[in-house]
């Protein structure tokens, strides 16, 4: 016989474990009826059942409970990321991203958020092996052009319309350092924003003038040469500060270093118009 005390005690365990209120407020399966079984959920139940398990929010929030100090809910529990299938034959692609299926050979959609480091086959960094960009390039497009696929389905030509602009865009955005660069801190939610004239060093802007100025007033391509010259070391040097910059995770300083390199890149394009005149 058992004492009345320890009865009481272990069916108070019991409720408090398994409160009949969270069975009764159990999430249903969002995948139930569907026909949809690529997502499995995992819930431990060892976790539930935790000597510091802090019950302070149970009255209050209906089937979301404190674990270490940290909300723990049903929605919480790990899931099985979905994988995608080949929209012909169904079978799961396995590389990411998936041109084409590798069991029925057929092109597939573009897949949505895949970056452009991803699609070029690129290590995510500011210095891009640019021969090697440009060697994945002319691979994808020979496989991707819409030309390949004049005799195939209207979906297939559309797709590869698709994949085939995608790859151009990623392409030109990797292969120049300012584009990259700014690709780079859109990935990390940081935009160049517009009229940063204003922001700048006076003495940048100075510089810029006095640049500008005698790209102007150059009479001859030798004068123009140096000039465009100077103006390539000076993003060469910037280059290297980005670089840094961006290794370092330090992206205030990357855009700064970032708007300089967009202005000395208008001269550089300057310079080969005004080389352009004296042809």
């Amino acid at each position: 016989m058992f004492p009345v005390s320890c009865l009481r005690i272990r069916c108070f365990h019991r409720a408090v474990v398994n409160p009949p209120r969270l069975m009764k407020n159990r999430l249903p399966d969002p995948n139930a009826g569907t026909g949809h079984s690529s997502v499995s959920t995992c819930c431990h139940r060892k976790d539930t059942c935790h000597s510091n398990i802090n019950f302070r929010g149970l009255g209050k929030e209906r089937g979301l409970f404190h674990y270490n100090n940290k909300i723990f809910s049903p929605r919480s529990c790990s899931t099985s990321e979905v994988k995608p299938s080949c929209w012909k034959c169904k079978q799961l692609l396995v590389k990411t991203p998936s041109f084409f299926c590798s069991s029925c050979q057929t092109i597939q959609p573009p897949e949505e958020k895949t970056s452009y480091f991803n699609i070029m086959d690129c290590d995510y960094t500011f210095t891009v092996d640019t021969q090697k960009l440009q060697t994945r390039y002319l691979q994808l497009q020979r496989s991707l052009h819409p030309d390949n696929f004049s005799q195939k389905s209207v979906k297939e030509l559309e797709y590869s319309e698709s994949q085939s602009a995608l790859v151009n865009k990623a392409y030109e955005t990797l292969l120049k350092p300012l584009s990259r660069g700014l690709y780079m801190l859109e990935l990390q939610g940081m935009h160049l924003e517009e009229g940063t004239d204003a922001e700048a060093d006076p003495d940048f802007l100075l510089e810029l003038m006095e640049i500008n100025e005698a790209l102007d007033e150059a009479q001859t391509p030798e004068e123009a040469s140096k000039i465009g010259h100077d103006t390539k070391g000076k993003l060469a040097d910037l280059t290297v500060q980005i670089d840094a910059a961006l290794h370092k995770e330090e992206l205030h300083a990357a855009r700064a270093l970032l708007t300089k390199m967009k202005y000395y890149a208008n001269i550089e394009d300057k310079v080969k118009e005004k080389l352009s005149e004296f042809m």
